[in-house]
């Protein structure tokens, strides 16, 4: 499997709910396995996600530890092909976050292809490209905040937003060329927090600029991937198909923020593409190297080749 890897400009884009009513919210879908045994042995692409860290008060990241050490030993089992992160790993962007975290992410054993989120933007670009290079040492080298990862069957578009978690409208303009381009190929979305209202837990909080309602109505964008809003897997909707577009919660790592803080329980996702469309996303909590059955998600990917 060759990974084309176009690193572009960065900076992105933003919301508008307009495809988003909660009429035509689908209920998570279970895994089923009998299809995906049929295909079983035809996988295309395998990557796992790690959600938010930025730990407060200490900076300290052991259940970033721990999701590293779980994805070393899947990396094998599961023929991982590399790791994405969603944003906000270092807490305000601070020093010692980033100095904290890196010999935790240098620990991959895969290529790790991160975001922003706004706790990056709490300090420089610059800075926070210089620790993608360093978690990332001898594996491969990210150029620019925003790029592209494609694939034969399918690109995941790696959006960073241009200011906290939304975008100007060079962001916006940049991801719309990027999936346009791409098209009829599958995108899935990588942001740091889907367009507000998508998650009714906490409906203000995510992109609010209005040209992201052009980005979400592209006909080869199949799914939206994002974390920010730190919610517990077992007491909200994490996955759900509005529209044509799946969106899929990356849960936090090191806090649980919604709908309490009083239960936190660290877990990350892993994606299998497989070579007819489907996507099956399982989710594992560390420690334990069997996914969660009751956090399955299916979907297909549309105008897949």
């Amino acid at each position: 499997m060759n990974l084309i890897k176009t690193l572009s400009l960065a900076l992105l884009f933003s919301v508008a709910l307009a495809a988003c009513s909660p009429d035509r919210t689908s209920q998570p879908k279970t895994a089923d396995s009998s299809e995906a045994a049929q295909v079983g042995e035809q996988m295309v692409l395998r990557f796992a996600v790690l959600g938010d860290a930025e730990p407060k008060p200490e900076p300290q990241f052991p259940n970033v530890a721990a999701a590293v050490a779980d994805i070393n030993q899947l990396a094998s089992s599961l023929k991982l092909d590399f790791v994405i992160g969603v944003g906000d790993i270092a807490h305000k962007g601070t020093q010692v976050q980033y100095d904290n975290v890196t010999p935790v992410l240098q620990q991959l054993t895969l290529p790790f292809y991160p975001i922003m989120g706004n706790e990056e933007h709490g300090s420089t670009i610059e800075r926070y490209m210089h620790y993608v290079n360093l978690w990332n040492e001898g594996k491969v080298t990210i150029d620019e905040p925003s790029y592209v990862l494609e694939f034969d069957s399918v690109a995941l578009v790696m959006a960073s937003p241009d200011h906290g978690r939304d975008f100007d409208d060079s962001g916006i303009a940049w991801m719309q060329q990027q999936i346009t381009q791409l098209y009829p190929k599958p995108v899935l979305l990588v942001v740091h927090g889907a367009q507000a209202g998508v998650y009714p837990e906490n409906a203000e909080k995510g992109i609010h600029h209005p040209g992201f309602a052009n980005v979400i109505a592209q006909p080869n964008l199949a799914a939206v991937i994002s974390g920010d809003l730190h919610m517990d897997m077992d007491r909200v909707q994490h996955s759900k198909q509005l529209g044509k577009v799946h969106y899929l919660h990356i849960p936090a790592l090191e806090r649980t923020k919604i709908p309490d803080e009083t239960k936190h329980t660290a877990m990350y996702r892993v994606f299998q593409v497989h070579s007819n469309g489907l996507v099956q996303v399982d989710t594992y909590q560390t420690g334990v190297l069997q996914p969660l059955s009751q956090h399955a998600y299916q979907f297909r990917l549309s105008n897949t080749q």
